[in-house]
């Protein structure tokens, strides 16, 4: 399927993640990752960020307003239910290493792992199955997650990397 993966190794796809266990089937199963020059902990404190802001297309997913070009403190302090990016509940995480979201019928989880130096960011999101018209968009949601998802994680990395 178109856009079901940017950036992710065949060994990272593979890998156990914990929103795989949000839905015992899925619609869709999206693989996005980068690497980023910062260390685990800085791209986690970046993703605690997304409590606030998607830092994405701020114009279509922000109502215009600009995501924090700064950290903010506080974000960082993260208990299960708490609201990300509007639409999403923290379903778990474990600091430096992974936060897991949940929406109705989406979970995703962002995970870092240390790559020398640097960091790997992988994200997996998953659809969950639905009638049948959601079925035949999934090729649609996949497409337009990779717009979305693709921008996030671009300025997640240049400002992790500032």
């Amino acid at each position: 399927m178109i856009g079901e993966n940017w950036g992710a190794t065949t060994a990272e796809r593979a890998e156990a993640m914990p929103c795989d266990d949000a839905f015992p089937e899925v619609s869709a199963r999206l693989h996005r990752a980068i690497t980023i020059d910062a260390p685990p902990a800085t791209v986690y404190r970046w993703l605690c960020q997304l409590r606030r802001a998607p830092y994405s297309y701020d114009l279509l997913d922000n109502f215009g307003r600009r995501s924090p070009r700064t950290l903010i403190p506080g974000l960082d302090r993260l208990e299960a239910g708490q609201r990300f990016m509007s639409i999403f509940r923290l379903t778990s995480f474990e600091r430096n290493r992974q936060i897991t979201l949940r929406a109705k019928a989406t979970a995703v989880t962002y995970a870092t792992r240390p790559f020398g130096e640097s960091t790997r960011l992988l994200v997996r999101v998953l659809f969950a199955p639905g009638n049948r018209l959601l079925a035949a968009a999934a090729p649609a949601l996949a497409l337009g997650d990779l717009v979305m998802m693709r921008k996030q994680l671009l300025t997640l990395k240049e400002l992790a990397e500032a």
